[in-house]
């Protein structure tokens, strides 16, 4: 938005005659105008003290409608008038000269010129003035910019088809707008980075991304999306295509029997092969690895059967599929354990009460080789531990005995010598010691 001041009153003034002259000499079809720019002279000898002309520029997209306001404040009725960018009068207070019936009054006052402008293109771009005839004449301009979206949106891939592993190249374009726009690519959920270039014509651009993308199984039927950014589009406006990946087979075996996972000599055993890949594998085949199949196996498809199993079966069992991109394998050890078994029941008896174990072993097919080794070191601890144990019991119940037996026994030297007295005062006389030797007394203890 800019302000000028127009030529003086008295230069409008005698532009004003001028007119009035040259229309009375013109042809019916220019005496309008001229009669118009007469009162428009006219209009400038007001004078223009206080007041004062202002406008707001306009964004418009393509095909609405752009709103033009020319106002004034301090109004004192002077003339108001709204051109076009080539400087013709689209109104002229509240008359409209040009023939261009998009433009519509929505109000005039002494205060402002409002027009409207219906369906708007890219040729209506540019600067509209408004002009108030006062003294000085005021003028101020507007600019309108028309916005314009892309007018067609594209995604290609480079293959329809990708292999898993492969690197495709997927291009968007955005063509015919205005400005540029700003292309975004997302797989799924995730935000991918291009690479655009931009193209001018005529003052619309086109814009080209290119995405380099490298497709693994995961991405078939994930969507690729373009998405644009742009000022006159509200929401999302994309486009997208599905990825197609084909992938080799991915093998995985179920044992559907025996249900609790145990494979006894006698029994039967069954697996089923499952194999999913794009495009589905057509085949899917068991062998048995480095050895013949057995005999009295049954294949049936993806499944495998093995009625009466024995030690014989032991092995690994591979099942393999494949497609057009690749093939592919699952294995299965087999090992047959021994049918249950029971161990008659060992006695011990004491003197009190009969105590009965009974000691049943079975064979799991899932124990190995390692749990035998751990049951063995603890059968030979526990063995160690209870022969500890009764040692230990037998020690001490022969220390108990001994003491017992000699409890309180033992020998003076107080009176030694006094066994062979006739009497006890000659015993007293002839003990060693006496009372004269007491502090030689000694006792042993045994």
């Amino acid at each position: 938005m800019a302000s000028a001041v127009l030529p003086s009153g008295s230069q409008c003034a005698a532009a004003a005659a001028a007119a009035a002259v040259a229309a009375a000499a013109a042809p019916p079809g220019l005496r309008l105008r001229l009669l118009l720019l007469l009162l428009s002279a006219a209009a400038l000898i007001a004078t223009g003290d206080g007041q004062n002309l202002f406008t707001k520029d306009v964004t418009v997209i393509e095909g609405e409608v752009a709103t033009i306001s020319c106002q004034v404040n301090k109004s004192d009725d002077s003339v108001i008038q709204l051109l076009n960018p080539n400087r013709q009068t689209i109104y002229f207070r509240d008359f409209r000269p040009l023939k261009d019936s998009r433009f519509q009054l929505l109000n005039f006052s002494s205060s402002e010129l409002k027009v409207s402008l219906t369906n708007v293109s890219i040729s209506d771009e540019g600067r509209y003035f408004c002009q108030l005839y006062t003294d000085p004449p005021q003028e101020s301009y507007t600019t309108i910019t028309v916005l314009v979206p892309p007018r067609n949106l594209m995604i290609d891939i480079q293959k329809d088809t990708a292999v898993e592993g492969e690197e495709i190249e997927v291009n968007c374009t955005a063509m015919a707008s205005k400005p540029a726009t700003t292309i975004r690519w997302f797989k799924g959920n995730k935000e991918l980075k291009g690479k655009s270039e931009v193209e001018e014509w005529s003052d619309m651009y086109t814009v080209t991304s290119q995405l380099m993308l490298k497709v693994h199984k995961e991405d078939d039927g994930v969507p690729v999306i373009c998405q644009v950014e742009h000022p006159a589009v509200t929401g999302n406006l994309q486009t997208q295509r599905y990825l197609e990946v084909q992938y080799k087979p991915q093998v995985h075996i179920q044992m559907t029997y025996p249900l609790q996972g145990l494979t006894r000599e006698g029994d039967a055993l069954e697996l089923t092969c499952e194999a999913i890949g794009k495009p589905q594998p057509v085949m899917v085949t068991w062998v048995r690895v480095d050895d013949e199949m057995p005999q009295h196996a049954v294949l049936s498809g993806p499944n495998l059967f093995i009625n009466n199993l024995n030690k014989t079966d032991n092995g690994t069992y591979r099942c393999e599929a494949s497609n057009i991109v690749g093939k592919a394998h699952s294995d299965y050890m087999l090992y047959v354990y021994d049918p249950p078994t029971t161990i008659p029941p060992p006695t011990t008896t004491t003197t009190t009460t009969t105590t009965t174990t009974i000691l049943t072993i079975i064979t799991d097919s899932r124990a190995g080789e390692e749990g035998s080794i751990r049951a063995v070191d603890h059968a030979v601890i526990g063995g160690v531990v209870a022969v500890v144990v009764f040692a230990m019991l037998c020690l001490l119940i022969i220390l108990g005995r001994y003491f017992a037996r000699h409890k309180g026994t033992y020998f003076t030297h107080e009176a030694k010598g006094a066994d062979d007295a006739a009497d006890a005062d000659t015993a007293i006389i002839n003990a060693e010691g006496g009372q004269n030797n007491s502090e030689e007394k000694k006792e042993y203890f045994i």
